[in-house]
């Protein structure tokens, strides 16, 4: 019975870092209000299956590689902090586009759409070097050398992702419910232009941060 005790400290570690706000919250909240909560949940969809890449890297050992090698890493990160960027620049275009095309009309448009969800999220995630860190400092842990690492790792990802998939869609609901004030102009270009801000800022972060 002692031994499903092991699991609380993993669960509250992942519980904590998955409610902290941060580049998985502002883009399940801004796809959110730009086509309705099916969008904010795609984009969660997609964030959390990087989970899985990430699971699985760490168990074949692949993190030792990347975070052993300072320039291998590095290309990673900044490819990573420039698909943050590009997406805080294409939030800031559309705050300044004329008043009524932001958050309003973003649905009805090529700019975001099922597959775009998904893959923003997807994408974010997979090449966000700290899920890797995090993962392969904090899962060895937990891993028990006499079965499976690969298996326990995945297992502990499917934990994960549930986690993150209740939050990530409690979330796109609630801003779903506020849509009719977040679809105000000023009131969406003041989003878009906050969630570019965030965006471009936490890829730079990224990209000066050591590790």
């Amino acid at each position: 019975m002692l031994e499903h005790f092991q699991w609380l400290p993993f669960l509250a570690a992942i519980t904590i870092l998955t409610m902290s706000p941060g580049v998985d919250t502002i883009i399940v909240m801004r796809n959110a209000a730009s086509g309705g909560w099916r969008l904010g949940f795609l984009t969660s969809l997609g964030i959390c299956m990087g989970l899985f890449a990430h699971a699985t890297v760490s168990a074949l050992g692949l993190s030792v590689i990347l975070l052993g090698s300072a320039g291998l890493f590095t290309a990673f990160k900044l490819v990573g902090a420039a698909y943050l960027v590009y997406l805080g620049v294409q939030a800031i275009r559309s705050a300044l586009k004329p008043v009524g095309m932001t958050f309003k009309d973003v649905s009805t448009t090529k700019t975001l759409t099922a597959w775009g969800s998904f893959r923003q999220g997807l994408l974010s995630n997979v090449l966000n070097p700290k899920p890797i860190i995090f993962y392969m400092a904090f899962l060895p842990q937990f891993i028990d050398p006499s079965h499976s690492a690969l298996v326990q790792s995945l297992f502990m990802a499917s934990l994960h992702f549930i986690i993150a998939m209740v939050w990530q869609t409690f979330l796109a609901l609630m801003v779903h419910k506020a849509r009719v004030w977040l679809a105000q102009p000023k009131v969406a270009q003041v989003l878009d232009s906050l969630t570019g801000i965030l965006l471009v800022g936490f890829g730079i972060k990224l990209a000066l941060s050591q590790r």
